[in-house]
């Protein structure tokens, strides 16, 4: 597993799960776009509020920023082909929500150190 910051677009629709020991958690998949012009398939889960209620508002195609421990993987699909994707938890998601109000902080001079 190893940090990292992803990129991409909300694929399908997140989903609230409850664990075993009854608490809530996100999960959610988004396709990152790569250098080769092929995606790369993310499976997120997030379980701190922040980063589920973020997850909760988005909708397919929305583009976010994930921040959290990442694992290699890959898939096949129905023809038998291999495909690299990734597994992340997400400790923080970003979104273009999150840029927009942050800026007006700063433009409004209600800046705050978090």
């Amino acid at each position: 597993m190893m940090d990292g910051l992803i990129a991409g677009r909300l694929y399908g629709t997140p989903e609230q799960r409850i664990g075993r020991a009854g608490k809530p958690f996100m999960v959610a998949r988004m396709r990152a776009e790569c250098g080769d012009g092929e995606n790369l398939f993310v499976n997120v889960i997030a379980f701190d509020a922040a980063p589920c209620a973020a997850l909760e508002a988005l909708r397919e195609g929305d583009a976010l920023t994930i921040a959290g421990p990442i694992t290699p993987k890959v898939w096949t699909d129905k023809q038998g082909a291999v495909h690299p994707a990734l597994d992340a938890i997400a400790h923080q998601v970003l979104t273009a929500y999150h840029v927009e109000h942050r800026q007006r902080q700063v433009l409004s001079g209600q800046e705050r150190q978090d």
